[in-house]
């Protein structure tokens, strides 16, 4: 096994292509070029900063900030000497970064501004182990005097002194390192209980990474848009794994408010998002053209007929008949091509949808207008990805075959069972979870799943949210949830069913698609909750269920349901940070609510 690491990769390929663009940042407007020489130079002085700060091989930093360069040059300086990221979600509230910060034994907390910052000095007594908190935006903290806090800036000063005595030192400390070192740890964003830290090796991203730039046919000339959680496994797919596999250009959005704008300005030609991205956008231009003159409303529906047949020919194997095929090159020309470039989306060659199933729905409406969105799967656990299709070998509602290498069988209960080398080292402090989820080799992912005679993957559900019913029926809820989310109005689904006679929900409605519903029909209302307590609105969501349900069989329908009169938050502990909900919690927190749909 090559003695291969991140920093090492990193190192490699600022050598080979010094002047290329690495990064592009957007601040105040003003795309900015960062090159691989520039990145190299700030992880060297971020590493040896740490260095100085007494940071040695092995030891934990913690890093919570948005998607920005800093975030990057604070993982790779880590690992440069040695020692291992950690990062936090920004939503997380303090009492979830204390635990993260205190379980992984960080010593230092590098953190993006005065918000962040305000978290640490509630939590650091009870950490008894952090030394230092670094802060990359110190506006609003100037006259803060406090031994344990230093700027970012300061950092790299005191790093770039040392770099200049000892040039030598930031080489020799990238060689002490290894394939099976330690390179992360991610806590898990689970759907129960306290997160779980996953130890991810040097090996484990190198060796996956390799696999994604084959199947996803990458090089140096695409080009990506970084705004989903850089401490989640799925971005670092793209912003660390991908990039230093092939060294392709990483867009960081202005923020998370300005995704839609700043992806016009970037197109890049590979798009990732989790389903509900995907599922705004849909609804985005479903609304646009409801809006549109008669005449355009009939052009764009004329143009989505011809995408539509033709891509039920591409799905099902066929060859799409050379009027249809006229057709759809008119239609792609005069309506989809100035749509895509409205989004942004114009130069994507693929985009991916990951993190959660997304509905057959949206996926057929993006291919037909020329966007081919292709769904892997994979955890934390894999590194990443295990399993992925391509805008050609592509099959609906399933998630492709196993990358090259990787092993993937189903137990005797359905369970999907994977072996590969992107395996995780295992959890952090907890050997018995480890030790219960590897056995044998195979990792047990928890998940439900179907594989077909060519080795492609469908996910059912979570083997522990599969819902039994009172008759001995065996429901698989995130299914028929992924139809109701595929309503425009309805923006989360919680099916309720388990040991019960039937099967009920509670739906989250979409505000913004509700609003403009309830505007276009003069509907009377106050506030949110007030919105969704109206009698039109019922109405307006049986309709959906009743659409749903026409597409379900007799024990899978949705007898009654109830709306809430609020949205689902991070911080309220309801959802996970890409968005998956949190059912125990829900069942917990809305039990009363549950109970009522079953009274007689």
């Amino acid at each position: 096994m090559q003695n291969r690491t991140l920093p090492k990769a990193l190192v490699a390929l600022a050598k080979k292509q010094p002047k290329r663009v690495a990064f592009r940042e957007k601040d105040k407007g003003i795309w900015r070029d960062i090159s691989w020489e520039l990145y190299l130079e700030k992880v060297k002085y971020v590493a040896l900063g740490l260095f100085l700060l007494g940071v040695k091989r092995g030891d934990h930093v913690a890093i919570i900030g948005e998607n920005k360069p800093e975030w990057l040059y604070s993982a790779m300086g880590a690992m440069s000497i040695g020692a291992i990221f950690v990062g936090i979600y920004t939503t997380n509230p303090v009492t979830e970064c204390e635990y993260v910060t205190g379980h992984s034994d960080s010593i230092v907390f590098i953190c993006e501004d005065e918000e962040q910052f305000n978290k640490a000095l509630l939590f650091r007594m009870n950490t008894p182990k952090l030394q230092k908190i670094v802060v990359w935006d110190m506006e609003g903290l100037r006259d803060v005097n406090d031994p344990m806090v230093m700027s970012f800036d300061n950092l790299l000063a005191t790093g770039r002194d040392l770099y200049e005595k000892n040039p030598a030192l930031f080489d020799s400390l990238i060689e002490q390192g290894t394939s099976e070192d330690v390179a992360s740890i991610i806590y898990t964003s689970g759907t129960t209980g306290m997160p779980k830290g996953a130890m991810i090796t040097h090996e484990n991203y190198m060796w996956v990474s390799e696999r994604m730039a084959l199947q996803m046919g990458a090089t140096r000339d695409d080009e990506t848009i970084s705004f989903l959680p850089l401490n989640h496994i799925y971005e670092q797919v793209y912003d660390i794994m991908l990039h230093l596999q092939v060294g392709h250009i990483v867009n960081f959005t202005e923020s998370t408010d300005t995704v839609m704008n700043d992806l016009v300005d970037v197109s890049p030609t590979i798009f990732h998002a989790v389903p509900r991205i995907w599922e705004k956008y849909y609804s985005a231009i479903y609304l646009k053209m409801e809006d549109a003159t008669w005449f355009k409303r009939k052009v764009y529906n004329l143009a989505l007929s011809i995408g539509s047949k033709r891509s039920e020919y591409k799905l099902s194997g066929g060859k799409v008949p050379f009027l249809l095929a006229l057709g759809y090159r008119l239609a792609y020309i005069f309506v989809f091509y100035k749509l895509k470039e409205r989004l942004g989306f114009h130069k994507v060659r693929v985009g991916y949808s990951a993190a959660a199933p997304i509905s057959h729905d949206i996926l057929k409406y993006f291919r037909s207008i020329g966007i081919p969105i292709c769904e892997g799967y994979g955890m934390t656990e894999t590194t990443g990805t295990t399993h992925a299709s391509t805008a050609e070998d592509f099959k609906l509602g399933m998630t492709g075959p196993p990358l090259p290498d990787i092993e993937a069988r189903l137990g005797e209960d359905g369970e999907l069972l994977v072996k590969t080398k992107g395996m995780f080292k295992g959890y952090f402090k907890d050997e018995a979870t480890t030790n219960a989820i590897i056995r044998d080799g195979w990792l047990h992912t928890g998940d439900v799943a179907e594989i077909d005679s060519d080795g492609y993957l469908r996910i059912t559900d979570r083997l522990k949210d599969l819902i039994i019913t009172a008759g001995g029926k065996n429901v698989a809820p995130q299914y028929i949830e992924n139809l109701l989310k595929a309503s425009i109005y309805i923006n989360d689904a919680v099916v309720i069913g388990d040991k019960r006679k039937y099967l009920t929900a509670i739906l989250v409605i979409d505000e913004e698609n509700v609003v403009k519903w309830a505007q276009d029909n003069k509907l009377q209302y106050t506030t949110y909750a007030s919105l969704t307590a109206t009698d039109e609105v019922y109405k307006l969501m049986q309709s959906e269920v009743d659409k749903v349900n026409k597409q379900l069989a007799r024990v899978e329908n949705i007898r009654k349901f109830k709306i809430l009169d609020k949205k689902l938050y991070m911080e309220d502990g309801e959802v996970t940070p890409t968005m998956k909900v949190k059912r125990k919690f829900i069942n917990e927190q809305f039990g009363d609510l549950i109970e009522s749909m079953y009274k007689e």
